[in-house]
C-alpha cells in the first residue's frame, strides 16, 4: 500500500526533530551567588553604626557583555587581551543585575534604608556604580580567581560628593564555572564591605 505523500513529510520531518534532539549539546548549568550570609558572619569587615540613614542606589552600570548571561574568563597565561565566554555554564541573571542586587543587600543589612531611583525624593544622596570588570581570570591551566573592579560615586542632587574605585579578587576553589561564580560572589562581597566602609567617610548623615 502506498504512503500518502504528506504522510510521508511528516513522517521525514518528525524523524530530523527526533535527530536534532538527540544531537544536542549538554543543557546549560546556571549559576548565581548563592544565599547572602547573616550580618553576623560579616560583622568584623562591617561599621559599628550606618554610614547614612537613607540611601538611593541605582542599577549598575556596565559594558554590554555583562548585561548577558553568559560567564567570561580569561586566560592570562596565554592571552589576557581576549574574554571567553563558557560554552554551557550561563549566570541565572546578568552579572549587573546580579552586583547590583547584592550590593543593595548587603547595604540594607548594615541599617541603611536603601531606596531605588524611582522612589528617591529630592535631597537624597544617590549611589552610582560603574562596573569595569567582573570575569574569571585564571594564571595557569588549574589556578584562577574571581576579579570585580567598579567606580563608585556619590551625588546629592547634582553635586559630585565623592568618587572612589574599588577592586577585589579572590581565589577559586576549582578550575571551572562553579569555582568562578563562588570566587566572584565573594570578590563582590568584600567590595560590599570596602564601600560601606568609604560611605562611613564621606558624613552623609550631617549634610
Amino acid at each position: 500500500m502506498q504512503i500518502p505523500r504528506h504522510l510521508s513529510v511528516l513522517a521525514l520531518a518528525s524523524a530530523f526533530l527526533l535527530g536534532g534532539c538527540a544531537t544536542r549539546g549538554p543543557v546549560p548549568t546556571f549559576y548565581d551567588f548563592g544565599p547572602v550570609a547573616p550580618l553576623a558572619a560579616q560583622a568584623a569587615a562591617q561599621p559599628a553604626t550606618p554610614p547614612v540613614p537613607v540611601l538611593v542606589i541605582a542599577d549598575a552600570n556596565g559594558p554590554s557583555w555583562l548585561d548577558s548571561q553568559r560567564m567570561y574568563y580569561r586566560l592570562l597565561y596565554a592571552d589576557a587581551q581576549q574574554s571567553r565566554p563558557y560554552a554551557y555554564n550561563r549566570w541565572n541573571t546578568p552579572p549587573l543585575q546580579l552586583l547590583s542586587q547584592r550590593l543593595k543587600t548587603r547595604v540594607a543589612q548594615s541599617g541603611v534604608k536603601v531606596l531605588s531611583s524611582t522612589d528617591a525624593a529630592a535631597g537624597m544622596p544617590l549611589l552610582r556604580i560603574d562596573v569595569d570588570d567582573f570575569s574569571q581570570n585564571f594564571d595557569t591551566q588549574t589556578q584562577s580567581s574571581g576579579h570585580v573592579s567598579l567606580r563608585a560615586s556619590v551625588f546629592r542632587g547634582h553635586r559630585l560628593i565623592d568618587q572612589k574605585t574599588f577592586s577585589r579578587s579572590g581565589p577559586a576553589s576549582s578550575a571551572d564555572a562553579q569555582g568562578g561564580a563562588q570566587a566572584l560572589a565573594a570578590a563582590s562581597d568584600a567590595i560590599a564591605a570596602d564601600l560601606l566602609t568609604w560611605l562611613g567617610t564621606l558624613n552623609l548623615a550631617t549634610e
